[in-house]
């Protein structure tokens, strides 16, 4: 049937209505028929919700009714055209014999367990993650699949809608967020897990000795935002069915945590990022945003020897690492649209070595130029991968760890004649990318905060005195990619021939 738009819907004769809609909730025209009863929809969106709300407030024994009419995946029976579709495109229609025994025999027991079909929204799914998906979930309790089995039916609804109906253009332009932002969520979730998943393996680099963590207290402070065009009528007209409480999204990081098999915090967002979307169908971006919170290893005696412990910690106030990762629910499915990791507020002082000239001098000058002066800079630093998956830490010999960039800042700091910050970062970031080529880019956004002098001269002393700078900093931002590495090796090279 070709797609309509939601001002023609709400024409349509009731017979006609019904019949493009029966199938919207497989075998159970009945949603359809009562939802005629409130038209006017004013998007796709709204007659979704009411189609949701109908079966929401449906008795338990319909509810169970509509799960059973579902087919069951990979069966060779009678079903809807758009299940026909739907499953030939996951390749349930052209299961090998084998697959085909596997998805019969795991139907059976999941049947045999509930008592109503597997039921999931398979679009942009693959058999493989369909199978492993039904190995998962049948270990639910009943009262928690039932609730799970009918999120899926609301999914399978939605995706057939948008199947059905063409947004007119005004709506479109609305729900277009490239025209207006709309999104909400949680900050500041906080989350501290014990021994969690080590990190070992990391690749060995001379500027550091980071080999590892061993997650002994894993803290991380969340930031979640949530968007989607059926968020709108949140906005515009007050309905909050659609709308997850931001103090459930608390609670759902902080227990994904407890479930979460990795060891990095890149990995963590990826893992409740791809759960937020699996669980609600109604969000269709998420953004999130996790900033370490660092404890130290506090000294013990053990034995006779001086050394870590295990058991007692100390917060730290330095540097940070932190993640940020952006998914799209596609129609190829989750897809991550940007990913980057960093690490933030490393601040770094350098007592000599430093100079500062040859810049523009005219009227408004009064800066001295300087030959070897104290440095004080602040750096964010970020990273990026060529390919996202990398950042997840699943094969530690490609991910980047927060300690070994920094280890890597200190190192080009200290050897390095420095003649001002930008040169300064423009190195920093040419050594990680040539130590670690498996990332696209290196963000730095740099302060000075270098220290105003006081005593210039001590008697029989190389030392001086200094205080705060006064405001205003200056302040630099520069990304360095894998082709400025070339450059300067190059430009080594070539050096190093004359």
């Amino acid at each position: 049937m070709n797609k309509r738009t939601i001002q023609t819907i709400n024409k349509l004769p009731d017979k006609e209505f019904i019949n493009m809609f029966s199938d919207v909730y497989e075998h159970s025209a009945w949603v359809a028929e009562q939802s005629l009863h409130f038209r006017p929809f004013s998007s796709l969106q709204s007659l979704h919700h009411r189609m949701r709300t109908i079966v929401d407030q449906a008795t338990i024994d319909q509810k169970l009714s509509l799960l059973r009419a579902h087919p069951n995946l990979g069966a060779k029976i009678n079903m809807t055209k758009t299940s026909q579709q739907e499953q030939k495109n996951a390749g349930l229609t052209s299961l090998s014999p084998d697959e085909y025994d596997e998805f019969l025999s795991l139907n059976e027991e999941y049947m045999n367990t509930f008592d109503f079909p597997f039921i999931i929204a398979v679009r942009s799914k693959k058999k493989d993650e369909i199978y492993q998906a039904m190995k998962t979930r049948i270990t639910n309790g009943l009262k928690a699949e039932f609730t799970t089995a009918l999120a899926e039916v609301d999914k399978i609804a939605y995706f057939r809608l948008t199947e059905k109906i063409l947004n007119d253009e005004e709506y479109l332009t609305m729900a277009n967020q490239t025209e207006r932002q709309m999104y909400y969520g949680k900050g500041n979730v906080f989350a501290y897990r014990t021994y969690l998943k080590p990190l070992t393996g990391v690749k060995s680099i001379p500027e550091s000795e980071f080999n590892g963590r061993d997650n002994i207290i894993f803290g991380i402070n969340v930031k979640v935002a949530v968007g989607g065009s059926q968020f709108l009528t949140s906005f515009t007209e007050g309905d909050n069915s659609l709308i997850v409480a931001t103090d459930s999204m608390k609670n759902f990081i902080q227990r994904h945590l407890g479930s979460y098999k990795g060891a990095t915090i890149e990995g963590f967002l990826q893992y409740v990022g791809e759960a937020f979307l699996d669980k609600y169908p109604q969000m269709e971006i998420i953004e999130l945003v996790g900033n370490e919170v660092p404890f130290n290893a506090t000294a013990a005696v053990i034995g006779n020897t001086l050394t870590e412990s295990k058991l007692v910690f100390k917060k730290s106030r330095n540097e940070q690492a932190q993640a940020s990762l952006k998914l799209a629910r596609t129609a190829n499915g989750n897809e991550v649209v940007e990913q980057s990791s960093r690490i933030t507020d490393l601040q770094l002082i350098k007592v000599q070595g430093n100079s500062f000239t040859g810049f523009v001098r005219d009227e408004y000058t009064t800066l001295p130029e300087d030959s070897n002066r104290p440095l004080f800079v602040y750096l964010n630093i970020g990273w990026t991968y060529e390919n996202p998956a990398d950042s997840l830490g699943d094969d530690s010999l490609v991910y980047v760890a927060a300690e070994q960039v920094r280890d890597i800042a200190c190192s080009v700091f200290n050897e390095t004649e420095t003649p001002s910050i930008q040169h300064l970062i423009y190195l920093i970031g040419c050594r990680v990318l040539e130590r670690f080529p498996q990332l696209k880019e290196v963000k730095f956004e740099s302060q000075n905060h270098t220290w105003d002098s006081v005593v210039d001269n001590i008697p029989n002393s190389d030392g001086k005195v200094y205080t705060e700078p006064r405001p205003p900093f200056g302040f630099q931002v520069f990304t360095v990619t894998q082709a400025d590495v070339k450059n300067l090796q190059i430009l080594i090279s070539t050096e190093g021939s004359k």
